[in-house]
């Protein structure tokens, strides 16, 4: 079975090592490229990791940073595929701690 993958998104320290601090620095040159974004939208292009980004933003991104696309995008293994691996080992719980069965009695004892 193949890894499932995940990815970073790093256009934040991308922008940071271009010398860009604002996510505003990115509006007027996304617009010279005919990439029309509020300024609220670039903020979440910027600080959150895009579940959707259309191709023309991307290379426009790109084109701006003059970067490659594995400095803006990293591949990564899933979490939910560490998680399962976690589990096969047995190792459930935090650390020493461990869940305990429930016991039910009856109410006359």
């Amino acid at each position: 079975m193949s890894a499932r993958l995940d990815y970073r998104w790093h256009l934040r320290q991308v922008m940071a090592a271009r010398g860009m601090f604002a996510t505003t620095d990115l509006i007027g040159p996304l617009a010279g490229r005919g990439v029309q974004l509020s300024p609220s939208q670039v903020y979440r292009l910027v600080t959150d990791r895009p579940e959707r980004l259309s191709l023309k933003i991307l290379m426009a991104l790109l084109d701006i940073l003059d970067c490659t696309m594995e400095e803006l995008i990293e591949p990564v293994e899933a979490a939910g595929q560490a998680r399962k691996t976690r589990a096969a080992g047995g190792e459930a719980g935090v650390g020493e701690l461990r869940p305990k069965r429930a016991r039910i009695t009856p109410a006359g004892r």
